[in-house]
């Protein structure tokens, strides 16, 4: 047994060190393979580097024009009724008929509700009663004066007469004092009676007012549309009794031809407004959000006569024609005032402006196809662009897509197929191709 025991034991080493380097091989494995797979991707991305670097940092472009552009205010406004009218009853009653139905457009003048006319009727009948007795009253007085007057005048002239033979001593004093009484006496009938006629006169005159008054409310129990608008929601149903001291009127009319749309400007543009308004009417332009392609126009009415403090805006009213009937009250609106034109201005796309830490720039395609960073000046923004005070040309070709990856002198590929793409070489005159 002793001369078999030192074999056994180097058996067993053997085979424990065997399975240690299985172990520690299948360990390794991983190791190494992710370590390949490293340094094929390091690999992969250099050669995919070099390739963008050869080929160009694929970009999307645009041209620098010059054109006439307008100087604009943009701004959102709420639309608002060109007039309001709440229709009330002027004359108490039943209110018997609506002549239309809720929503409907009327025209001014049109019939709207019937208040029972019955009453009124009455009391203009019992007026032109009074009227035509106080005109009986008059012609009465009238022939009396007519009457007295004729007897008056014969009174005074046999007066006269009888003065005349008193002197001569034909007739006795008191024959010529009775003729004489009886002549005063007619002439006091006659201014009598002309103040009868005078009285007459005045209770036709008040009879007439009140002809005229009875008539007056018979015509407020139809009830008329004062304005051309939009009917609202029936307030008062036929069968209720209406009455002046209502506060709920009948009908509210909304006028949406002409319309008006109301914003508001920053303060501080309030001195161009008013200087551009100085020369003329400022046209305006509104537009729905889901429907742009179709403005409405029309023109700056009002400008308030006071800076609101706490938002440090200023209220300005357009008026607009809304034939189609599309702005609608309470609708909120795209607005766009045009101050002014601005001519042979010179604009680059917007998406080409860019902003960094030393302001805003833009990146030119030079003739090499190389990326060139230059600062500009944008005055304002329009509809298709900016317009820059100094930093481009027209005719440049700007990079409008793709800047993130672009950095002053790197190569540009201007992608192919792009919508509003043109080659740098056609733009810039004496331009080369690309290398």
């Amino acid at each position: 047994m002793n001369t078999k025991s030192p074999a056994g034991t180097k058996i067993l080493e053997s085979s424990y060190l065997i399975r240690s380097i299985m172990y520690f091989s299948i360990a390794l494995a991983p190791v190494s393979f992710m370590s390949g797979a490293c340094s094929l991707s390091k690999a992969e991305q250099a050669s995919s580097r070099s390739g963008s670097r050869s080929e160009g940092v694929p970009v999307i472009t645009g041209v620098v024009t010059q054109k006439d552009v307008p100087l604009e205010l943009r701004a959102i406004g709420t639309v608002e009724a060109f007039s309001v009218v709440a229709v009330k009853p002027q004359v108490g009653g039943e209110l018997t008929k609506a002549h239309f139905t809720e929503g409907q457009f009327v025209n001014k003048g049109d019939t709207l509700f019937t208040i029972d006319p019955r009453p009124f009727e009455t009391s203009l009948k019992q007026a032109e009663a009074n009227l035509a007795k106080s005109m009986a009253l008059q012609k009465q007085a009238e022939a009396n004066l007519a009457r007295d007057m004729t007897q008056a005048k014969n009174a005074t002239a046999q007066a006269e007469r009888y003065a005349s033979l008193l002197e001569n001593g034909v007739v006795s004093r008191e024959q010529h004092d009775q003729i004489r009484t009886t002549a005063d006496a007619l002439a006091e009938t006659v201014r009598a009676d002309k103040a009868n006629v005078e009285t007459a006169q005045k209770a036709i005159e008040a009879d007439s007012a009140t002809v005229q008054s009875a008539r007056l409310q018979l015509s407020f129990t139809t009830v008329r549309a004062p304005i051309d608008g939009r009917t609202g929601s029936l307030m008062v149903n036929q069968g209720n009794l209406v009455r002046t001291s209502d506060t709920t009127p009948l009908i509210v009319i909304n006028q949406v031809n002409p319309i008006r749309v109301t914003f508001s400007a920053p303060e501080k543009q309030l001195r161009e407004i008013k200087s551009y308004m100085a020369k003329g009417k400022l046209r305006a332009q509104v537009s729905l959000p889901n429907d742009e392609a179709h403005p409405e126009p029309g023109t700056l009415e009002f400008v308030d006569n006071a800076v609101d403090n706490t938002t440090g805006t200023i209220k300005l009213k357009a008026v607009f024609a809304n034939t189609g009937r599309r702005l609608w009250p309470g609708q909120f609106v795209n607005i766009v005032l045009t101050l002014t034109t601005q001519s042979g201005a010179v604009v680059a796309p917007s998406q080409a402006v860019q902003t960094g830490q030393q302001g805003q720039f833009v990146f030119v395609v030079k003739p090499d196809q190389t990326a060139e960073m230059r600062p500009v000046v944008v005055t304002h923004t329009v509809t298709d662009g900016s317009v820059i005070e100094s930093g481009v040309k027209p005719g440049e070709v700007v990079v409008t897509d793709g800047q993130l990856r672009l950095v002053p002198g790197a190569k540009v590929k201007i992608r192919s197929g792009e919508t509003g793409q043109k080659p740098v070489a056609a733009e810039q005159a004496g331009g080369g191709g690309g290398q």
